[in-house]
């Protein structure tokens, strides 16, 4: 029910609230453009459709120009993306996505920041099967993309397995429940029969989501302190779990996160979700349905650039968003409860969780499965998979957990990982195993820069550095963007780079090393000699003067580099 004294922002609504309007329920035409064989691409109101389908149109834009002068079409591929809450996937599962990878993609997966499988090079022609043989293997791709409720995220791996048991079984809970009602996906790619006639009442279709779904994308991930992985402060509903006895108690409930800004537009920002209160863990659900509502009732439908929740918070104010939040509810959340972030990476090497089973962390620069020349990565992960017996978890540092290991496994897999050389990263630079970065060029259409293909070679630039200063084993998080929508977190990032321009990235510094603490601008459009030159200055103070245990972010605001940044509203300032 809409509280008539709130509104959404006034303007006409965009051209996708339009596609979305006139779509019926995210069909559109896309049944019958992706039998087309004039093009291997999609109109753009279908490709607007495509992504609640889990799904993107690219190019490939090394080919770009070349393609141009010869006068053909851009090599139009498809990207492809798996709703997987809590990035859980069995063995036979991960033995289906590298088959699919092979026969349909480019033979690469690639590890998302939001814990699921992502694979590019999909052509038209082949999209149906691609998505037919996910569905078989107890996956999907529904709502991975689009303006729904997106892949639910938590903590990979806390140090308390039996939680952890438990949060995943919420995660499942939330990403299904969640899901849009339309039978527009099943009709499209899994030949379900269409079911003839139209309801009288719209919303009996979508009850939650209404006809015209929300104004963007929402995402929600839950945190198991001490690690905050998920960087649950950029979700724009987070959910933190309290610990009390070794039981979990329920959860502190955060609201209007999210990384995304534009270029020059003060008005956008990325942004951290605030406490409001605290729930029982059977409300979970309820929160997360009432806060989607108030978000699709008034969001910002008009300019897509400010149509996440985060705007709509700031907008109405937390104060006045949680009190409608709570009268959806009938009910008063509790008091926040106390509670600790060490950190927000991952914990490298061998776990033992409880029941005698194991858990291996292993460093996948990039996120991306591939082999190598020298180093088969794909096959060995392959290999592993035809033996485990336990999951596989990718985390949202794009690395990846062999989880759940018998002692009986345990000593075939750790033969297959020496075989092949797989790593947990101990030979790294702890700066390099706290990297993170987004696909970028040059399948990524909204890029300006590089990010995947370029910052491990930026890397082994900046290690000469640390090297030189003792920091080679000091926790720092470094994130690049190949443009500023946010996919690898670059605010969080106390390192950040943004990109501008082939070669040109903003510089940003002082997030903090738990995830709770924007970044500030250091420098605008700079290249690799000065993003060096910067560093070779910042390092060598930090490692003279810095406090005892203090992290790079904290003590580049400490010293006066950068000013603190408490909130995405004074991320520009």
């Amino acid at each position: 029910m809409v509280n008539k004294t709130l509104s959404a922002p006034e303007g006409a609504p965009s051209d996708v609230e339009r596609i979305k309007r006139e779509s019926n329920y995210l069909r559109g035409t896309l049944k019958e453009v992706m039998l087309d064989p004039i093009s291997s691409g999609i109109p753009d109101d279908d490709n607007r459709l495509m992504k609640h389908h889990g799904s993107y149109l690219q190019d490939d834009r090394d080919v770009r120009v070349e393609r141009q002068k010869q006068k053909l079409e851009p090599a139009y591929q498809f990207m492809l993306r798996v709703r997987m809450p809590g990035g859980v996937s069995t063995p036979s599962q991960w033995l289906v996505m590298d088959e699919l990878a092979d026969k349909y993609g480019n033979g690469t997966l690639k590890l998302t920041t939001r814990e699921t499988f992502q694979m590019h090079g999909i052509l038209k022609w082949n999209m149906k099967s691609t998505i037919q043989g996910i569905n078989e293997a107890l996956l999907d791709t529904i709502a991975a993309c689009g303006d729904v409720n997106r892949n639910v995220m938590c903590t990979s791996n806390p140090y308390q397995s039996e939680i952890h048991a438990e949060v995943y079984e919420w995660s499942k809970k939330l990403s299904d429940d969640l899901l849009p009602k339309t039978r527009a996906y099943h009709e499209i790619w899994l030949d379900e029969e269409k079911v003839a006639g139209t309801p009288e009442v719209e919303e009996e279709v979508e009850p939650m989501y209404g006809p015209l779904y929300l104004p963007r994308k929402f995402k929600i991930g839950i945190a198991v302190p001490p690690a905050n992985d998920i960087d649950v402060f950029s979700q724009d509903l987070g959910f933190i779990a309290i610990i009390e006895d070794d039981k979990l108690v329920g959860f502190n409930v955060a609201i209007g996160g999210g990384m995304g800004m534009s270029h020059g537009d003060k008005e956008t920002y990325p942004q951290l979700a605030k406490v409001i209160g605290f729930c029982k863990p059977d409300k979970l659900y309820e929160i997360a349905e009432k806060t989607i509502t108030i978000q699709r009732d008034y969001g910002n439908r008009s300019a897509r650039k400010n149509a996440r929740f985060k705007y709509t918070v700031d907008r109405l104010g937390l104060d006045v968003v949680k009190e409608e939040l709570e009268s959806r509810l009938g009910w008063a959340l509790d008091e926040a409860r106390p509670y600790h972030f060490e950190h927000n990476g991952d914990r490298y090497g061998w776990v033992k969780g409880i029941k005698g089973k194991w858990h291996l962390t292993l460093f996948i620069e990039g996120g991306r499965i591939k082999d190598y020349e020298d180093f088969k990565l794909k096959t060995a992960l392959r290999e592993i998979a035809k033996v485990h017996t336990g999951d596989f978890r990718l985390t949202a540092n794009q690395n990846l957990i062999i989880g759940n290991i018998s002692s009986q496994k345990k000593k075939k897999i750790t033969e297959l990982i020496e075989q092949y050389g797989l790593t947990d990263g101990s030979h790294y630079s702890a700066l390099r195993r706290n990297s993170m970065t987004c696909v970028a060029l040059p399948t990524c259409g909204l890029a300006m820069a590089e990010a995947e293909r370029y910052l491990p070679s930026l890397i082994d630039k900046i290690d000469e550095i640390i090297e030189e200063n003792g920091l080679r084993n000091e926790e720092i998080t470094i994130r690049m963007t190949g443009c500023p929508n946010g996919c690898a977190r670059h605010a969080l990032g106390e390192i950040g780079f943004i990109g501008k321009a082939v070669g040109k990235y903003n510089m940003y510094l002082g997030a903090a090393f738990d995830g709770s603490r924007l970044s500030k601008m250091y420098r605008e459009n700079i290249g690799e000699e000065e993003i060096l030159t910067e560093l070779r200055k910042l390092f060598p103070r930090y490692a003279k003067e810095r406090h005892e245990g203090e992290h790079f972010g904290d003590f580049v605001i400490r010293v006066g580099i950068v000013k603190e940044t408490t909130d995405g509203t004074n991320f520009h300032e």
